[in-house]
């Protein structure tokens, strides 16, 4: 089993330093839509296996329990391995957000978590932030950020707070390239993290010829590719996969480079769509958050 990194992967693997001073891998593993248990527990074992240090989950992927068993059945030292998890709307408040931090720890068995988000920008988003600015300071969390923020929603947070979010979790792939998101966070040094980097698979990503033409060069497949793209454009990408072959694929995006005349024709790539929702849709926004944001008024 390999329980460490190698020579030869601490030399490729990169690391993103945070505005708070924390490093982490630019590279990580995700377990979004892994909700069965079992599953969910070998798929982090594998991770690990293969030499995956960052992981990634949420109270809403239902898995934190087999994250935290697959850690703490892992021979890596817990301190080499980076962890994240976010909490739901349904504990934006401060009180609640407290209670939701604490439930988190318990379910992964952790002492401290190593970055903690707010899922979604909705709802008391000063009281939940405030909470999570405590649990910092009290060592329950080494850093903290945000996910699906937009820009302006990002600097309403910065104005609330004196402390502004390490992260930025958003939905980036070759389809939804979001440039002015991310040149905003920069902007603000705030470390921008993709999420679905390969868009589910939809439009034939994994066949795409532009993508398949560029990888050829290399010998690396369409979502090496992908992932490269997305590494030197300085962002933190986390890719899932339940098949350790694919993870181990995945991995492998730190030997090769890519030109900028071929990071331009990746750009040029950009359907300026989500593959999923628009997080700025009123309608969406009561549909997939409204019932979880109402309880918190009952």
């Amino acid at each position: 089993m390999n329980l460490r990194l190698t020579t030869k992967e601490i030399l490729i693997m990169q690391f993103v330093t945070l505005n708070d001073g924390h490093k982490m891998p630019q590279l990580g593993f995700g377990v979004f839509q892994v909700p069965d248990l079992t599953i969910a527990e070998k798929a982090v074992s594998d991770a690990l296996d293969t030499g995956y240090r960052l992981i990634d989950t949420a109270v809403a992927y239902d898995n934190e329990e087999a994250v935290g068993a697959a850690i703490n059945k892992s021979q890596v030292k817990r301190e080499d391995i980076f962890v994240t998890s976010k909490l739901w709307v349904d504990h934006f408040t401060y009180e609640k957000a407290k209670q939701g931090i604490d439930d988190s720890l318990t379910r992964l068995e952790l002492d401290y978590m190593d970055l903690y988000l707010l899922h979604q920008p909705y709802g008391d988003i000063a009281g939940a932030w405030r909470a999570l600015v405590e649990a910092q300071q009290a060592g329950k969390i080494k850093s903290i950020g945000v996910s699906n923020f937009a820009p302006d929603q990002l600097m309403n947070l910065e104005l609330m707070s004196d402390v502004k979010p390490a992260i930025n979790q958003i939905e980036v792939s070759p389809w939804f390239q979001e440039h002015a998101e991310v040149n905003f966070a920069k902007s603000q040094d705030i470390q921008v993290e993709a999420w679905a980097p390969f868009a589910e698979g939809k439009h034939a990503i994994f066949t795409n010829e532009t993508i398949a033409n560029i990888g050829q060069k290399y010998g690396k497949k369409n979502g090496q590719v992908i992932l490269r793209w997305l590494i030197q454009r300085g962002i933190v990408v986390i890719p899932k996969s339940v098949h350790k072959a694919r993870m181990a694929e995945n991995f492998n995006a730190f030997d090769f480079e890519l030109t900028d005349k071929e990071m331009q024709t990746m750009n040029t790539l950009d359907k300026h769509e989500s593959q999923f929702f628009d997080h700025r849709d009123p309608a969406a926004i009561e549909s997939i958050f409204g019932q979880s944001l109402k309880a918190l008024r009952q």
